[in-house]
């Protein structure tokens, strides 16, 4: 089973993600980031001040994506890059195994038409936009170096313009809509309902 989760930058995804794969964890499940494709810096497009956007979807290998995904899918290990935000190119070879639940986790899950094909059921992430950019910016100078004005710059001319054109459109297209605030653990209750009787999927 191939269960997908998308939603904005500093939504929770990973959270959720981590959650999910305690929860299932008798099936050994495997994690999918789409992360791990971002194209090297030199081949991302910039905007007019230079900046690089890494909100775009032509910011991720595709093909290399959809080939490594096919190879878990199909019940082959894949080794990829572990992928570290402004880390100067500091990454880690990684080996995902296959398993018989697999988590895809990222941002253009449902804008790369061939990914969401080879979903069986869909979460989108949905959360406040003022609690996306207090975790961002939470996350991204504790974590990755980015200054609170880099943050704020990212967060205005990327961010924003990439949910609001690649992500949001398809909130309707979900199989679940989690929502990320006081209503997460009603929501979580009502996602595990959903997966056990859809695909009997059991927790532990």
């Amino acid at each position: 089973m191939v269960i997908g989760i998308c939603g904005g930058s500093g939504s929770g995804k990973t959270t959720l993600l981590n959650r999910l794969a305690e929860c299932y964890r008798q099936y050994k499940p495997s994690v999918f980031s789409m992360d791990n494709y971002y194209k090297p810096i030199e081949e991302q497009t910039v905007d007019e001040q230079g900046v690089v956007n890494f909100d775009l979807p032509s910011a991720l290998d595709k093909a290399k994506l959809l080939k490594d995904l096919d190879c878990l899918i199909n019940g082959q290990p894949i080794e990829v890059l572990e992928y570290q935000f402004n880390a100067g190119g500091n990454k880690r070879l990684i080996t995902i195994n296959p398993s018989e639940l697999l988590i895809v986790e990222g941002l253009f899950l449902f804008e790369y038409r061939e990914v969401i094909e080879r979903v069986d059921y869909s979460i989108f992430v949905d959360v406040a936009p003022k609690i996306q950019l207090d975790r961002r910016i939470y996350r991204d100078q504790d974590s990755r170096g980015y200054s609170r004005s880099e943050i704020i710059y990212q967060w205005n001319n990327h961010v924003i313009p990439c949910y609001e054109q690649y992500l949001e459109p398809y909130i309707e297209e979900a199989d679940f809509v989690y929502h990320n605030d006081e209503r997460y653990e009603e929501d979580f209750t009502q996602l595990k309902k959903q997966l056990k009787e859809k695909f009997n999927l059991q927790e532990c």
